[in-house]
């Protein structure tokens, strides 16, 4: 038994307290709690959640802001990813507004993006993809992802997926906010069950572009 028993609110608190004030001694002087209702509980998540769909990364706190404008130093949401393959994998989030789901391909190289657009364009393949988001669509999730403005060089401006084509990234996700149950176990069967509704995206993706994850 991991002991996941949900999200607590506190972290939520504790998020929304340091969008306001995102300062080191504001961290240092709360950081229990963070330690105790984020970072714990979802250690704990991604425990219960590693059997059925592998080992997650959980994002460090920190932000990189060695080239940013933003200089904030903390990242103001808590996220892990399990990666099925490069760039492809499941997502959750937790963060003042409450827990977010998500999976899809996210990044990858420009070898990984050809071999996607060749995929989308072919008669066979393509058309499942299409499927495969539609579903995604009818459970409630929102397909999102970077996209060209133009269509991509090579393909017609009336293809039948030109959309699709268009995509840098493929993603989807749901927002489930802050439900009565989201500070018990419940929590992970919520989750559990948006990702396996995300598997045959996410295995049609890894099956695509390939490549072995990478942290």
């Amino acid at each position: 038994m991991t002991g996941f028993a949900g999200f607590p609110l506190a972290g939520l608190d504790f998020y929304e307290d340091l969008e306001a004030d995102n300062s080191k001694a504001f961290w240092t002087a709360h950081k229990k709690i963070y330690d105790e209702s984020v970072l714990a509980p979802m250690k704990a998540l991604v425990a219960d959640l590693e059997p059925d769909f592998g080992t997650a990364k959980i994002f460090r706190p920190y932000r990189d802001v060695r080239f940013a404008k933003d200089k904030s130093p903390y990242k103001t949401a808590q996220g892990a990813v399990v990666r099925a393959a490069a760039g492809v994998g499941w997502y959750v989030q937790i963060n003042a507004a409450g827990l977010f789901v998500g999976g899809g391909f996210y990044q990858g190289s420009s070898e990984q993006l050809a071999q996607l657009r060749a995929t989308i364009d072919d008669e066979v393949r393509g058309p499942e993809l299409v499927a495969i988001l539609a579903k995604l669509t009818d459970a409630g999730f929102t397909i999102g992802g970077e996209k060209l403005k133009t269509r991509p060089k090579g393909y017609d401006a009336d293809h039948p997926r030109i959309d699709l084509l268009r995509h840098k990234s493929i993603t989807c996700g749901r927002e489930f906010g802050a439900p009565a149950w989201l500070d018990t176990p419940r929590t992970a069967k919520e989750v559990r069950a948006a990702w396996e509704t995300m598997r045959p995206l996410v295995e049609w993706l890894g099956a695509v572009v390939g490549g072995a994850p990478s942290w």
